[in-house]
């Protein structure tokens, strides 16, 4: 490494790691790299989309994280992570079927070779002409050495099971990772780990927010008379009625089943609680189209619970607080915000 460069990299490195501590980022190789890019300029698109996202949090959340890092970090070095899972998976399981060939080849191998010898020793064990008295010490040699044969072929054996037992390890955790992604497969909102990531690092860091969470009014009603299908589609749209809210840093996530939340930076109680009536009335307004007889169904409707995040909350206060309110809407009548 050249001095410039040198110098140029230990400057970078003092001007992100202070950053990363300011933002409650982990020092983790995607993060630094990430944060090294934005204070070195290199590519201005990254720094504008932080700045905004920055403006709006003043914390780096885990999931805008890790799109910056793919939109403009890992897209840059042609790295795509989702990629690379499916090609690895691909390498893994013609791995696995050589070593499943190579397993029975050698089963095969030595069977055959027990087979053999095993009739060699009942030729040894038979009367025999007295001529053969030259020869038994090369026969008797020949059947040591096949049962040292046997014993090399059972250990390969052990050795590819071994091999086969970790190359499906490696593939339960491949898919372990592909479930583990930040999007609702479904709904193509945040997932629950993402939620769960980034409300946890906004307590951590004090950061002024408020939480709404949102639950399906009769939702099983609905899967029970019109079908799961049905069901699913009133899901995506509501989805789709969240996601057209998530502006200024607004996110949006499936809490579980039936149940949304978005975390809402920078807005009292008040604001959010308007916003979470707004919602609800677009949610009333909806109707869904039944696949089985063309029919719309109307009468679709979500109540709402509404937090702010107050000194001394974590994760579990600020969610509970959430849920109670969300409750109290519930037994309140449904298709309300509370607090009132």
């Amino acid at each position: 490494m050249k001095k410039n460069d040198f110098q140029k990299s230990a400057a970078n490195l003092k001007k992100a790691v202070p950053l990363m501590v300011k933002h409650h980022v982990p020092a983790t190789p995607a993060n630094y790299a990430l944060w090294y890019t934005y204070v070195d300029q290199t590519i201005p698109e990254l720094n504008a989309d932080m700045d905004a996202i920055l403006k709006d949090y003043d914390v780096l959340p885990p999931v805008n994280t890790a799109s910056l890092y793919r939109n403009h970090i890992a897209d840059k070095a042609e790295v795509d992570l989702q990629d690379l899972k499916v090609n690895l998976e691909a390498i893994v399981t013609e791995m696995s079927s050589s070593m499943s060939d190579a397993l029975t080849d050698t089963t095969d191998f030595s069977k055959a070779l027990e087979n053999s010898f095993d009739g060699l020793s009942s030729s040894l064990d038979a009367e025999r002409a007295p001529t053969l008295d030259d020869v038994m010490p090369l026969i008797k040699q020949l059947v040591d050495e096949a049962s040292e044969i046997r014993h090399s072929t059972d250990f390969i054996q052990g050795q590819l099971k071994n091999a086969s037992d970790e190359i499906s390890r490696l593939k339960s955790q491949l898919a372990k990772v592909q479930c583990n992604a930040m999007f609702d497969s479904l709904t193509t909102l945040y997932n629950r780990g993402a939620f769960d990531a980034d409300l946890t690092m906004f307590c951590q860091a004090k950061q002024p927010m408020s939480l709404i969470l949102l639950d399906i009014d009769h939702f099983k009603k609905f899967n029970d008379e019109m079908g799961h299908l049905f069901g699913d589609t009133i899901l995506k749209g509501i989805s789709q009625r969240l996601k057209q809210a998530c502006r200024g840093g607004i996110a949006a996530y499936r809490f579980g089943g039936e149940e949304f939340a978005l975390i809402v930076p920078n807005k009292s109680l008040r604001v959010a609680r308007q916003m979470a009536d707004a919602l609800r009335l677009a949610i009333e307004k909806m109707t869904i189209k039944d696949r089985k007889n063309g029919n719309k169904v109307g009468n679709i409707t979500a109540s709402f619970g509404v937090a702010e995040f107050v000194a001394g909350d974590s994760y579990a206060s600020l969610v509970e607080r959430a849920d109670k309110q969300l409750y109290d809407a519930k037994r309140s009548g449904r298709n309300r915000v509370m607090p009132f």
